[in-house]
């Protein structure tokens, strides 16, 4: 019987537990400039990778994670393997840079098809950057496979993908034939714990590193994230005493101040 094999994607992205004053807005550059902050991989794509390691022990199956981007950290990256991930592919180049959803589904699309015969793709629901949402929908849509989003939960029974779809007040059962793609969401637990023993354990396991050149890619499709405008929120706070002859005088002139400014 062939192997299962699942495909991870994998996004690294600045901290998003990072304190709020550690991000300063470049509004000339049009970006967010995290100091201090370390890469991590994206929380979401964490819980997708939890998935295809359960799936892996329950069906015996090959998980590969693949990561997009201009300046990879192998040794972040290299938590998949110290998770349970068999390989980890690289995209890396500096044409990669800011690219938008669509490029991003366009370079990782082209990515999985060298993935001898993939079972099933797993991305997290979105990044901790930018929240859109749409790349690995866009991913099902360029390799013409069914997708699920909102994943709770993802089983598989007889080459079919069965997910708890996430909806405002419970969720639908859905599934799909495979191969297919599924977008997974942080309701389906936390990635296991990896000690640090493990992970210098996997600090040299090679990594397949791919560049721009390896890849039979349409240069015109890749466009970069279009910022049409940035600024900081400014906070503009006002100091006001609230006077009256008594306490509960001060109490009524606050609750009305208060209605005032909706407040209340």
């Amino acid at each position: 019987m062939k192997q299962l094999q699942i495909v991870v994607c994998i996004k690294q992205v600045p901290d998003p537990e990072g304190p709020a004053s550690s991000f300063e807005v470049d509004s000339e550059a049009k970006k967010v400039v995290p100091v201090g902050i370390p890469p991590v991989i994206n929380p979401f794509d964490e819980n997708a990778l939890e998935v295809a390691l359960r799936l892996k022990e329950q069906h015996g199956a090959k998980v590969v994670a693949i990561s997009l981007g201009e300046r990879l950290s192998k040794p972040v990256l290299r938590k998949t393997f110290a998770a349970g991930a068999d390989d980890l592919i690289l995209l890396e180049d500096p044409s990669f840079k800011d690219l938008d959803s669509y490029s991003t589904a366009y370079m990782l699309s082209k990515m999985i098809t060298k993935v001898e015969s993939y079972d099933l793709i797993l991305t997290g629901r979105q990044a901790g950057d930018w929240d859109f949402g749409v790349t690995g929908l866009l991913i099902a849509e360029m390799l013409q496979i069914p997708s699920i989003n909102l994943a709770r939960k993802v089983s598989i029974v007889d080459r079919n993908v069965f997910v708890e779809k996430l909806k405002p007040y419970g969720y639908d059962v859905v599934s799909a034939p495979m191969p297919a793609l599924v977008t997974v969401s942080s309701e389906v637990g936390e990635l296991r714990y990896t000690s640090v023993r493990s992970l210098k354990s996997v600090s040299g396991r090679p990594v397949k590193v791919y560049n721009g050149d390896d890849l039979d890619i349409d240069p015109e499709k890749l466009e970069t994230r279009g910022v049409f405008s940035l600024f900081p929120y400014h906070i503009q706070r006002e100091c006001k005493f609230i006077e009256g002859g008594s306490s509960a005088e001060k109490g009524e002139n606050l609750v009305t101040q208060l209605r005032k400014n909706e407040v209340i």
